[in-house]
């Protein structure tokens, strides 16, 4: 599910997607990307000190970007885009290269997965995963964004009993057909969806197929309100829930509340407030902490992909963009996409078929990475 707010330009999760490409454009030179590659290193022995490592331009003192890797679960606060958000963990970080796997907009809360370094190259795992959103329908208007930010553009005095909720909501169970928001980041002839409505222009979508997995009534505090979660596929709009639901049941609908619990592999368990992770760069600035305890290892976004182990001469070959021969009764029978890994290091991400591996995307991690402690999920 993405929201594209009214007064914002971020994108949906095509847009994501963009920014990841852009996230990744150096990393094409990649062994099994048709470059050249290093030889494998160990990990070196970093300096948690964020702040550390400055240099002097002018009367400005700038840090030096450093390599960190992993993943940093934003629980996202209102009012905070995500584009903010990556810029803000990427400052405490001083991080090279910082993505996300999934616009939440302002108005909500929740999980925000942020890609450090060789972890946006992940990215697209967690995007293709399911979310999960609790939010609040406010019934008797709709509006042009289909949420709370938006023009009223219809109303109605009618509300709907919760007898008349519950028996509507296996209508939108499964896989249902959607019409995007009029604000959402679906390219038109090239143009963004919300770009051309903001302009004034009639935008008409064609409906779409999404997956909706689960749909309850959690609660309805008072007749104007219901409270509503869902666990969603890709593409699908909340936005558009409210807003067919509302019209289904003779009334009129927008979003006025919402919060993310679940991203691909990425629950509530897995989130950290923005201010707990500015208090740990304070104490990893005066030495009392790392900023490694803070990050999820690259490979979490990974969970539903097979790990294959491989040996250190068959890891070289890999590094370097060379196939590997399968040989050997312990040799895989399946077929696709796995995960290498050699002495329990994440190495490549490859395809395994006709007898052989074959890396896709090679993983450097020299630099920050994970503490230990945190490759075991809660």
């Amino acid at each position: 599910m993405t929201m594209d707010p009214a007064h914002d330009t971020i994108s949906g999760e095509q847009a994501d997607q963009r920014d990841v490409q852009k996230n990744n454009l150096a990393d094409d030179n990649f062994a099994g990307l048709g470059g050249d590659s290093q030889p494998h290193q160990e990990p070196r022995r970093v300096n948690n000190d964020p702040r550390a490592n400055t240099r002097q331009k002018g009367n400005q003192v700038r840090r030096d970007r450093r390599d960190v890797h992993g993943w940093v679960v934003l629980d996202k606060p209102i009012g905070m885009t995500s584009t903010q958000a990556v810029a803000v963990l990427k400052r405490l970080f001083n991080a090279k290269r910082a993505g996300h796997a999934g616009t939440l907009d302002p108005l909500a809360s929740g999980g925000l997965p942020i890609a450090l370094g060789e972890a946006t190259k992940t990215v697209p795992f967690v995007m293709d995963g399911r979310k999960r959103y609790q939010f609040t329908v406010c019934w008797g208007e709709e509006r042009d964004t289909d949420d709370i930010e938006g023009r009223v553009t219809a109303t109605s005095d009618q509300r709907p009993t919760r007898e008349a909720i519950l028996a509507l909501l296996p209508r939108f169970t499964g896989v249902i057909e959607q019409i995007p928001p009029r604000y959402s980041a679906i390219k038109i002839q090239g143009e963004r969806a919300y770009d051309l409505a903001r302009d004034g222009e009639i935008v008409e979508l064609a409906a779409r197929p999404v997956e909706i997995h689960h749909l309850t009534l959690v609660n309805q505090p008072d007749n104007d309100h219901a409270v509503f979660e869902a666990e969603c596929g890709k593409g699908t709009y909340v936005r558009a829930l409210a807003r067919d639901m509302g019209r289904i049941l003779g009334t009129y609908g927008h979003i006025c509340a919402l919060r993310r619990t679940l991203v691909g592999p990425f629950g509530e368990n897995d989130m950290i407030p923005l201010d707990q992770l500015e208090a740990l760069c304070d104490r990893a600035a005066s030495g009392e902490g790392s900023l490694a305890d803070a990050l999820m290892p690259v490979e979490t976004a990974l969970d539903d992909i097979p790990a294959l182990a491989v040996t250190r001469a068959d890891a070289a070959r890999l590094h370097r963009g060379q196939a590997v021969l399968l040989r050997g009764r312990d040799a895989p029978t399946s077929s696709g996409t796995v995960y290498v890994t050699v002495a329990g290091r994440l190495l490549a991400l490859a395809e395994v078929g006709n007898g052989e591996i074959i890396p896709k995307r090679v993983f450097n991690l020299t630099g920050l990475t994970a503490s230990s402690g945190r490759n075991e999920r809660n």
